[in-house]
Formats: C-alpha cells, sequence, structure tokens
C-alpha cells in the first residue's frame, strides 16, 4: 500500500508507549496496533485528529505517501 503509517516513529520521538497513547486518545490497542502496524484500510479523522493532539505532531508526521512503482505503470490501449 503506497500510505505509510509512521506511528511509531512518532510514540519513539515522544517517548510514549502504544497503551499510553491508547488511553490518552480512548481508542483501543487493538485498533491503534493496526494503524501502528499499516494494517488498517482506514482512519477516521476525529481519531487522528486526537493521535495529534496527543502527540503534539500534524497529520503528515503520521502519515506518508510512497507511491508503488507498479501502480504508475502506464494504461495499454487496445
Amino acid at each position: 500500500m503506497p500510505i505509510i503509517v509512521n506511528l511509531d516513529v512518532m510514540l519513539a520521538r515522544r517517548k510514549m508507549s502504544l497503551s499510553t497513547l491508547a488511553g490518552t486518545v480512548n481508542i483501543t490497542l487493538a485498533n491503534l496496533s493496526i494503524l501502528k502496524s499499516g494494517k488498517a484500510k482506514a482512519v477516521r479523522f476525529s481519531t487522528l485528529a486526537a493521535i495529534c493532539q496527543a502527540l503534539e505532531c500534524q497529520p503528515g508526521d503520521l502519515l506518508e505517501h510512497r507511491p508503488d512503482p507498479t501502480d504508475l505503470a502506464p494504461a495499454v490501449n487496445e
């Protein structure tokens, strides 16, 4: 997937555990783990805002777009 979640990087920079963040933003540890691992298919803006507030960061600090070269292949005309 071309969207990379850098939650682990921000947690390390803030010296905060995933458990502490879960308690602070009132999100289950399981859901945060899914987000951290990059397996989440979506994230609500309200969740993203709560995480950003707790970690004192911007959404761009947590999310990164890294295009997959195979997604950029030109279309074949028939």
